[in-house]
Order: structure tokens, then sequence, then C-alpha cells
């Protein structure tokens, strides 16, 4: 017989790799985790495991049914948290995923209006952006992700999670103080920067920036690339170049010295929660929806 738990060591052996590593992870022994990974291959009259140096792979059965328990424990997950709401919101946990923009000005304020609510709840934070943070709630080691997406990426798949809109957030152009735009109600052209160095953010705000930027005419020339906001500001700041950047990046940041001009042609990104769809009937992922919505 399949058990949970045994579902809960496979994983923890693919992802770590060893026996040992596996035991630390989830709190348990060495010889606990063999054991247990020994019924399992008993139970299904297989090999799970395979000897690879000092560690351990899974075989193909054991991939197999890795792919299959991630749903399995989701739905586990689901089912003890459900049960968790019934008695009014009294226990529960939701681990959040979010990119650090959200971090630092859309998650504090939910959280807190979720603990007057439902003080019972316990809300952990982690941060990653997105593709990793989705990956991460797939795998089931969370209950909801804070993600953005540009209209001009190539989109990714959510078809299978649930997904609510939280709200846009509109990029503006960032200059120094001595700028000759920098007086400039808006920004008409990004062109008009053309001769001016660049400074990147995250990732996807780099490859956006790119697009942008050839969409009006010209290949930005990024001279400073970094996924810390404080730290485009004081490039800017500096003199050292001009930046595009969600105006929420903002709200949690200094911007002594660094004009902030909005973009004629507003571009936005969108900000969503995502989750699965199991885990999104769960009353403590629900709620902690509904307060970031009510932002």
């Amino acid at each position: 017989m399949i058990e949970a738990r045994h579902l809960r060591v496979l994983r923890a052996v693919e992802r770590q790799g060893s026996f040992s590593a596996a035991a630390r992870e989830l709190g348990l022994t060495q010889p606990a985790i063999s054991q247990q990974m020994k019924a399992l291959e008993r139970s299904l009259g297989t090999p799970l495991v395979v000897r690879v140096g000092r560690g351990v792979a899974l075989s193909e059965a054991g991939r197999v049914l890795a792919e299959h328990a991630a749903g399995v424990l989701a739905g586990l997950a689901a089912a003890e948290d459900a049960v968790a709401g019934i008695a009014g919101l009294r226990t529960g946990r939701v681990r959040l995923v979010s990119f650090p923009t959200a971090s630092a000005t859309l998650v504090p304020a939910a959280v807190a209006a979720l603990r007057v609510e439902a003080p019972g709840v316990q809300v952990s934070l982690t941060e990653a952006e997105p593709p990793a943070s989705v990956g991460m709630l797939r795998a089931v080691e969370c209950e909801l992700v804070l993600a953005f997406r540009y209209p001009s990426a190539e989109p990714e798949d959510w078809s299978d999670l649930a997904v609510t809109r939280l709200r846009r957030d509109p990029l503006v152009a960032l200059l120094p103080a001595d700028h000759p735009l920098a007086g400039e109600p808006e920004l008409g052209d990004l062109a008009a920067l053309q001769a001016d160095p660049w400074i990147a953010g995250c990732p996807q705000c780099r490859g956006h920036l790119v697009d942008l930027c050839e969409a009006a005419g010209f290949t930005p020339r990024i001279d400073f690339a970094t996924d810390d906001y404080p730290a485009v500001l004081g490039l800017v700041a500096a003199g050292l170049g001009v930046a595009v950047l969600p105006r929420l990046a903002l709200a949690a940041t200094r911007t002594d010295g660094v004009a902030v001009v909005p973009l004629a042609a507003e571009v936005a990104r969108e900000i969503v929660a995502l989750t699965l769809p199991d885990l999104g009937r769960v009353p403590a992922v629900a709620l902690m929806v509904e307060k970031l919505k009510g932002l």
C-alpha cells in the first residue's frame, strides 16, 4: 500500500539526491528514510532508486511515481487545510512565494489584514521570480504565488492554475535629476533616450525593456543590470544611465536624485495571484487571495 509519508520521502529523495540529505529535509533519520523507501519498493515490486556515486537517483518507475505524487500530495494538503477551515479558520497555513517588489509593497498589508480576520492562520513568505516561483507551486512547495507578466512576452502556460488578476503596474522612466528630459510631464517616445546608457532590472524586466526599445526603433546600450531596484535607482541618481521600471518598484524605495517620468503610451505589467485549483478552495488560501485583491 502506498502511503502519503512514503510519497513525501520519495519526493525529498528526488530533490536532495541522497537519503541523508532527504532525512535532514524531513527531520528524520537516514535509516528511517531507507526503511520507508524499501517498504515502498516492496509494495510496488520494483526498484524506485538507483545508486549514483555517493548519492541516489530515481529509476524510471520512481520518476513516474514522483510525478503522480505531486498531485496526490496537493490533494491531501487541500483536504487537510479545508477541514481546518471548516472549524472557522482557527488554524491553517499559507506558504506564499512572491517576487521582491510585491513582498515589500503588497504582501505586508495583505497579511496584516488576514491576521485581523483569521489570527490562527500561519503565513510564511519566500521570495522567487517567475517562472521559478510557478515551478514551486506546481511542485506543491507552496500554496500561493504572486507573479507578473508583460504583454509583449511569450505567454507562459498557466492553464492548469487558478489565476486571479490583482492589478496593472504601469512602467515609468527613471532619469537623472539633471537629465534634459527630467522636467517633462511625460515621455512621449523612448527613442528620445536612445543615446543614453541604460540600467536594466530583473531578467523578465530586462527582456521587456529590450522589446520596448526595439519597438521604438533602437537597441538599448545596457551598461548595468541588477535585480536590486534600490541599486537601479542609485545608479540613475549618480547619472550613470536611465531606466524603465514598474511604478510599484518605487513604492518602498527612496527616489532622491531621480526624475520619475510617466510614459505617454501606458505600458504595464500584470500582477496576478496563482494557485492550484484544489488549493484555491482551501479557506486560508482563498482568504489570502481576497486580501490581496482588496489592496
